[in-house]
This record gives structure tokens, C-alpha cells and sequence, in this order.
């Protein structure tokens, strides 16, 4: 394999190989903080980080507010003291001369305040955001506020060409790299646009390189396009390496440092990611964000997909084919349905799935007493940490809310993410994961069960394999 020479980032040389930033809980200042101490770039989650008290114990996200509002002030404030407290641990332990960034999602509840929050806090100790999950058009300005290098994630040229034209040419002399994240096969959201079919995957080959032509008419030859998802073996992307239609390129890797000794995620989960096969990890449109993402199939996602495929248009009043009245609801208040949904909802009812819930589309899905109840208490106990949220309907807007109908074919996503990272039962929350995750069952690196350092992983990638 060709030599993997270092590159210049966020003002230091590093080896091109970066850790992805994964939230809720997931990468955290001691994996990014051992990934830094070997001459990559370390990148800890700022999305609802974990904090600790003196003692080191962890301090639970507990949301006392009463309103949306005030629970939405709670989390901005847990997740400044929580991305603040990461950085620290990340500079400590990359004996404070590692590379360190935070990843943010700019759909995420308080983005901005809490960027700024965790940049204030940590002044000196990160040297780059990375920020995707939307389109991040002011984390150019707020870098430049702290003088730290910022990375926008797009999925194609035309999203990088928006940010650029709309900002970024005004702050290019920070821009540190663009990561390409390939939206079929990168693990958490995916920024897959309406125009793509979810079924069938594009090559990253021609989506990177007609991004670097669109860098390079704007003057940006030299700064770096960050490929991520599917990375495994550095050895399978070696004609990238020193390719004028490439570029400068750095790797980042998600998926497999969370197969390591200080990766956080339970042991379930990392024995889960050890027997995955092809195909164990589905993309979908469940996320209340109303991403595509991808993640582990289990009876948490199943759930999900049975729930919207029990589900029937109905009208208000008798059109076309919708011709049956049927009750909804405890008022029993009537919509008209086709006589043949009207018979499939009388199936899912006979199944003991009485609950016939309207969604913003003006569909029913029908559920069970106790998922409804389920539904209807995550919906109330939102803690707004999305800017907008589809399964709840909150908005951090001055209305505090998006105006739509909540959507009970979602679910709330702080509430399972948070689960999986703690140790709840994994198969009954959501796991991100990539496509490739299946690997780690077929790559000899991991043969009878192993689970590395991050540093001998590091080692590992550097050979190529």
C-alpha cells in the first residue's frame, strides 16, 4: 500500500485518520482524547455529552421543567457543562498536544448555543468543529469567533456549493476540510435528498470527486475532502491516495472505534456489532428530524416499521373510494375509510391493536393501548432536543411549536438514545451503525471475540487493513 503521508489540519500535521463524532454519549473525551494521542484527529460528540460529578460519577439528564421550555433550558445547559467536561478529558489525555475536535448537529436542539457554550468553556483545548445534520450556514462565523477551524459534512457537491455560497467564502481561510459522508453507507443521519433513491446506492467515487471539482472553482485545492462511511480497510482506497481528481483526502472512521476498550457503548452492543451480516443494518425515515439514518435492525426498528405499515388514509368527509364510516378516538368522531382499509383496521383491532392514532398526513396507524400510552407520554415529556421535532411537534421557535400534528409513527429520540448509551436493553432502543459494521463478524483483526485499544486499532488501520 502507498506510504499514508501527513496532512495539515486544524493548524497541526496529523495523519489523515479521523475519529467520527458520535452522539448521544458515544464518543467521548477519553476515545477521542486516546485517538488524538496517536496522531490522528480526535472527535468528541456535542450532542447531549455526558458530565460527571467530583466524585466521577455520572450526572443523569433529568429534566425537572414543567414546560417544553424550561426542559429545553435544561438540556442547552447540560450539554455546555457536558461538552466542556469531554474537551477537558480529550486534552488531558492527548497530553495536551493532540488534535480535537467536537461534532455538533445542526438540527439539534440550542446547535448554536450550545457550540458557542462548549467554545466559550474550552477555549484552547478544541481546534476544530465538524458539524452536519442540516445545513450549518453560521458555523463558519462562530468558528472565526473562536479561531478554530470548521468542517462542514455534506453528502454532495451542490449541499457544499449552497454553504459556500450562501457563507463560507467569507471565512475560507478556516475552513479545514469538507467531509463527504456518503449517505448509503455511513452510520446515524444521513443526508439523503429527496431526488436519490434510498434503494439504490451511488458509488462514492464520482460523488467525491465532482465535489473536489466544485472546491477547487472556488479556490480550495488545497483544503481536504474527509471521506466517511465505509472506510474499513485504508488498503481498499488506496487509488484515492495522491489522485488529482481526489485531491487531498483524510479517512474517518465511525463505526470501528466503537468496537474498542474505551468506547463507552455496553458490552451488549459491542458483542451485538461482532456477529452483524449484510444487511443487518437498515436505512429508514423513522427519525423525528425527518433524516434518513441507519441503524441496527432489532425488534426496536422492527416495531417502528410494523406501526407504519398499519396504517390507512381516511377523510374527513365521504370522497371517491372513502366511503365507510369509521370511529376514531374515546369521542368516536367519524372519518371515512375505503371498505377495504376499513376491513384491514378491523383485522389490526382483532390483533388487540385498538388504538388508532392520526398522523400529519392524515393517515391512521393503529397500535396497542400500551404503545399508544407510550407515544402519547414521550410526546408530552419532550425536552426539545431537536431544533424541530416531527414525533412531538416541538420547535424551538418563538411559538414552540412546528405547526403540524405529531407524528406517532416516530419516537423520541434523546429518550432511546440515551437508553442504549447507559445500558438499557439495546434491543429495544435504537443503535447507529454503519453499513459496513457487518465486518467486524468476517475481518480476522477481531477473530475469537477481540475488542482492541484504540491505539492498536489505530496501528491496525495504518497498515491498511
Amino acid at each position: 500500500m502507498k506510504a499514508l503521508n501527513s496532512i495539515r489540519m486544524s493548524g497541526r500535521e496529523v495523519l489523515p485518520l479521523i475519529e467520527g463524532g458520535k452522539g448521544v454519549a458515544v464518543s467521548t473525551g477519553v476515545t477521542t482524547g486516546a485517538w488524538a494521542k496517536c496522531g490522528g484527529i480526535g472527535t468528541f460528540s456535542g450532542v447531549n455529552a455526558d458530565s460527571f460529578d467530583a466524585q466521577g460519577h455520572l450526572i443523569p439528564q433529568v429534566y425537572h421543567g414543567k414546560t417544553r421550555r424550561e426542559r429545553f433550558e435544561e438540556l442547552v445547559a447540560y450539554g455546555i457543562k457536558g461538552g466542556v467536561y469531554q474537551a477537558g478529558v480529550a486534552h488531558e489525555l492527548s497530553g495536551g498536544k493532540g488534535a480535537i475536535h467536537v461534532n455538533v448537529l445542526w438540527e439539534m436542539g440550542g446547535a448554536e448555543r450550545v457550540l458557542i457554550g462548549i467554545l466559550e468553556g474550552a477555549k484552547g483545548l478544541i481546534h476544530g468543529v465538524t458539524c452536519g445534520a442540516g445545513m450549518p450556514y453560521r458555523v463558519a462565523e462562530i468558528a472565526a469567533r473562536y479561531n478554530v477551524y470548521y468542517y462542514p459534512i455534506v453528502s454532495s457537491a451542490r449541499a457544499f456549493k449552497a454553504l459556500w455560497k450562501r457563507a463560507y467564502h467569507k471565512t475560507p481561510e478556516l475552513l479545514g476540510g469538507v467531509v463527504y459522508e456518503d449517505p448509503w453507507l455511513a452510520g446515524g443521519h444521513n443526508g439523503l435528498s429527496n431526488s436519490e433513491d434510498p434503494l439504490v446506492p451511488q458509488p462514492p467515487y464520482g460523488r467525491v470527486a465532482e465535489l473536489r471539482a466544485s472546491m477547487n472553482e472556488c479556490g480550495l485545492n488545497d483544503v481536504p475532502v474527509i471521506m466517511a462511511g465505509g472506510v474499513w480497510w485504508l488498503s481498499e482506497w488506496e487509488d484515492w491516495l495522491d489522485n488529482p481528481e481526489i485531491g487531498p483526502v483524510a479517512f474517518q472512521f465511525g463505526t470501528r472505534p466503537m468496537l474498542t476498550v474505551e468506547s463507552p457503548i455496553p458490552e451488549a452492543w459491542k458483542k451485538r456489532l461482532l456477529v452483524l451480516k449484510p444487511g443487518d443494518v437498515l436505512l429508514h425515515r423513522f427519525s423525528p428530524t425527518g433524516f434518513y439514518s441507519s441503524a441496527i435492525k432489532n425488534p426496536f426498528l422492527a416495531e417502528l416499521v410494523e406501526r407504519s405499515d398499519r396504517q390507512v388514509l381516511f377523510t374527513a368527509e365521504s370522497i371517491g373510494e372513502h366511503t365507510v364510516t369509521f370511529a376514531v378516538g374515546a369521542s368516536g368522531r367519524q372519518v371515512y375509510l375505503t371498505p377495504q382499509d376499513k376491513a384491514r383496521a378491523e383485522g389490526w383491532i382483532a390483533q388487540g391493536f385498538t388504538e388508532g392514532l392520526r398522523t400529519p398526513d392524515s393517515t391512521l396507524i393503529f397500535v396497542s393501548p400500551a404503545k399508544a400510552e407510550e407515544i402519547r407520554a414521550d410526546q408530552i415529556a419532550c425536552m426539545g432536543c431537536l431544533s424541530g421535532c416531527s414525533f412531538s411537534n416541538w420547535s424551538q421557535n418563538e411559538e414552540g411549536t412546528t405547526g403540524r400534528r405529531v407524528d406517532p409513527r416516530s419516537f423520541c429520540i434523546q429518550k432511546t438514545l440515551q437508553h442504549v448509551a447507559h445500558g438499557q436493553d439495546i434491543e429495544q432502543e435504537l443503535m447507529f451503525a454503519g453499513h459496513n459494521a457487518y465486518r467486524f463478524a468476517q475481518d480476522p483483526f477481531y477473530a475469537k471475540g477481540f475488542v482492541p485499544t484504540i491505539a492498536q486499532l489505530f496501528e491496525r488501520i495504518e497498515t491498511g487493513f
